[in-house]
């Protein structure tokens, strides 16, 4: 019943008429908690790179420079983001979606694009390289929140409201489930559905699609062997515990031995070189290994008031784009920050999508400081 009452609350508030307004201050919670969540994330970089960083470059800090200049420039473009007026953004759409569809097409050019860990996902020189299907992300957002709130009612409409905004997302997602990437392809498709749902579409054409997706899906994952393997590793990672579900299996074992307080900041022994990726995308697994549960039920909490200042930002924004921009900035920002804790735990199918805020990695980190300047942005126009 209070699903049903928040969206019928979303659904008036993006009905509703644009209204007179008067710039507000930022919203300190949803800052707060972003700020945390950054700061959270450098020392756990730092903590969790240290000894990759040593054994390659000879530098414990390598990463955290690196990720501290990522923050650096992601603050600027957040800035930029936060203080243009939204209002605008609709007309830009389009144009958005063009160049990201277009970017990810090149990164599956070899010599283009270059590939890392079984991928091809970034485009550059491999210190100045970035994955534009992490953009593409803010692409999704920002023109199915200008193109839904031009549809108004017709959004209910299967032919000329749902069709047209799932054609679009899965232009976006194909090269990126291509390059091979599951997680970030499934965290738009997922992102879609949800601001579908907000904005009005109905409940049994959502599941139709679901419906009518999944032999595609079965087809697209059955036909390759490494996302077979992804998904039996996750059915049963102690099956093959030192090939496909070794990632897993590595992840558990700093989980269960962080317990409740942790062993301590930096005393992490999984990531000498036995749990992969620990400082990107299994970076949640040394948190919980070194700060224990609690480190880890802090995290969440943090993300869970992000998510709440976020809906209500949504809730009190002057105009359906706004409510959309701000919703979907929100989710997918929450969406992937619980897919991550998914893998890590053994709740969701291994992927490669990093932790918000606190893995290491410039692209994630600059698009998720640009929704959530996005979402504070909404709340300058917010109601009382």
């Amino acid at each position: 019943m209070y699903a049903d009452g928040l969206r019928s609350r979303l659904h008036a508030s993006a009905r509703a008429e644009p209204r007179r307004v008067v710039l507000r201050p930022p919203d300190a919670l949803l800052l707060g908690s972003a700020a945390f969540l950054v700061a959270i994330g450098l020392v756990m970089v730092f903590s969790a790179s240290s000894a990759t960083a040593y054994a390659t470059y000879h530098d414990t800090a390598y990463f955290l420079k690196r990720q501290f200049a990522f923050l650096v420039v992601g603050l600027g473009l957040a800035y930029a983001a936060y203080r243009i007026d939204y209002r605008k953004l609709p007309a830009v759409a389009p144009a958005v979606v063009i160049v990201t569809f277009a970017l990810l097409v090149l990164t599956m050019i070899p010599h283009v694009g270059f590939a890392s860990g079984g991928a091809r996902r970034w485009i550059g020189l491999r210190a100045l390289s970035f994955q534009p299907s992490e953009f593409g992300k803010l692409a999704l957002v920002l023109f199915l929140a200008a193109k839904l709130a031009s549809m108004g009612e017709r959004v209910r409409s299967l032919s000329r409201g749902l069709w047209p905004a799932l054609f679009i997302t899965l232009l976006l997602s194909i090269p990126v489930f291509l390059e091979p990437d599951m997680g970030t392809a499934s965290l738009y498709i997922f992102v879609a559905f949800a601001m579908l749902f907000t904005a009005g579409a109905r409940i049994e054409h959502l599941i139709m699609c679901v419906i009518a997706m999944l032999p595609a899906i079965a087809i697209a994952v059955g036909s390759s062997a490494y996302k077979r393997a992804r998904i039996f590793a996750f059915l049963h990672p102690w099956k093959d515990p030192q090939n496909t579900g070794f990632h897993i299996v590595q992840s558990l074992l700093a989980l269960g031995t962080g317990g409740i307080f942790g062993v301590g900041l930096g005393a992490s022994r999984q990531k000498y070189f036995y749990l992969p990726a620990a400082h990107t995308d299994f970076i949640f697994s040394v948190l919980g290994e070194e700060l224990g549960m609690l480190g880890c039920l802090t995290v969440i909490a943090l993300f869970l008031l992000l998510a709440i200042r976020g809906v209500a930002i949504a809730l009190r924004a002057p105009d359906r784009f706004g409510m959309l921009l701000a919703m979907g900035c929100t989710f997918v920002t929450i969406i992937q920050a619980f897919i991550n804790v998914g893998v890590v735990t053994s709740s969701w199918p291994v992927t490669g999508v990093p932790l918000p805020f606190i893995s290491f990695g410039g692209s994630s980190l600059i698009v998720s400081l640009i929704a959530v300047a996005l979402i504070a942005n909404v709340g300058r126009y917010r109601t009382s």
